[in-house]
């Protein structure tokens, strides 16, 4: 589960540098709507409606028919499938991605958890209940190592390998977006998809995005409250957490993220990451990895990587919220 609240009211909404000056008559038009089962929302700033809403739906729609494991007729699903066929640049786009962040976090990330993902509850096939002796026999068949592309073909060691791009998708159709506006000369606007942001350029008065990031709730219906804000410049944000997308079984709450090594959903004490990076795919599957590694590893990890940022959200022994952040994030907090 992904959140991060867009603060979007006149007061408070702020553009990131991108080197370009506002036009004089530039006007603000914002967008919204559904898809990948959330909703998104894309707010520009130019003098005319470059880009309309009917452009971003059509680009969305068939996005969907890439990445969608509810679409049976998706690249994904037929991938998945076995069937024989060639997967296109968005596919691959994604795949190459995911591929490099599994071998930089050490498969803290890795998209062959498909099968558990299914196994626990929360695919499009999911079972009725995770039977551990079910679970145990999945894990056989995840592995980044396992999979590979050979000439626009999805290559695996074994035809039971599932892939899940649920965990990613969203940053790389966030970033997608964000290259149809630049296409179109449009620099000052901010992309959300499902909290995955991407913030760019200036507003009228030269500021910056306001991004909101939720603070961790008790249940999936409670209402939602800022805990931090920060501001973005040519930059983007994903968050990633265990406390609004998750099953209870003989009443036991379990996270959607699930731990690649275990096969088993994450049950440490963090309950929120948010990673940023220059581009939302790489924040998005960060912030999935981060929640796998729990807060000592993924703040080892950054520090070794200090090209990217991120704030932690984790609930200490007597049950109270804490936060830990890297040493650059301090410089987004508004």
């Amino acid at each position: 589960m992904k959140r991060i609240v867009i603060l979007l009211s006149l007061s408070c909404l702020l553009l990131t540098l991108c080197h370009c000056v506002q036009p004089e008559n530039a006007k603000r038009f914002t967008f919204s709507g559904n898809t990948q089962g959330t909703y998104y929302q894309v707010t520009y700033y130019a003098a005319d409606t470059v880009v309309t809403h009917v452009q971003i739906e059509e680009a969305l729609d068939k996005f969907l028919r890439v990445a969608s494991l509810w679409d049976p007729e998706s690249e994904i699903s037929r991938v998945n499938g076995n069937e024989e066929m060639t997967v296109g640049t968005d596919f691959q786009a994604i795949f190459f991605e995911a591929q490099e962040i599994s071998r930089l976090t050490g498969g803290a990330f890795d998209i062959t958890v498909g099968g558990l993902v299914n196994a626990w509850g929360f695919g499009p096939y999911r079972s009725e209940d995770a039977v551990l002796v079910k679970i145990d026999s999945l894990r056989q068949y995840v592995g980044f190592q396992n999979i590979d592309i050979i000439n626009s073909e999805v290559v695996k060691k074994d035809p039971n390998i599932k892939i899940d791009f649920n965990a990613i998708a969203k940053g790389y159709s966030v970033d997608l977006m964000a290259k149809i506006l630049q296409h179109h000369d449009i620099n000052n606007f901010i992309v959300d998809i499902g909290g995955e942001v991407y913030a760019s350029g200036l507003k009228p008065d030269g500021g910056k995005w306001n991004v909101g990031i939720e603070k961790p709730s008790e249940t999936d219906h409670s209402a939602q409250t800022v805990q931090e804000v920060i501001a973005l410049s040519n930059k983007a944000a994903a968050t990633s957490g265990t406390y609004r997308k998750y099953i209870t079984k003989d009443n036991i709450r379990y996270s959607h993220t699930i731990d690649p090594t275990t096969g088993r959903p994450v049950e440490h004490s963090l309950l929120s990451v948010t990673a940023i990076a220059d581009r939302c795919i790489t924040a998005d599957a960060l912030a999935t990895a981060f929640m796998v590694m729990g807060v000592e590893k993924a703040m080892e990890f950054l520090n070794e990587n200090p090209q990217y940022e991120s704030y932690f959200i984790y609930c200490d022994a007597d049950g109270d919220l804490q936060v830990v952040y890297t040493e650059g994030f301090k410089d987004l907090l508004i």
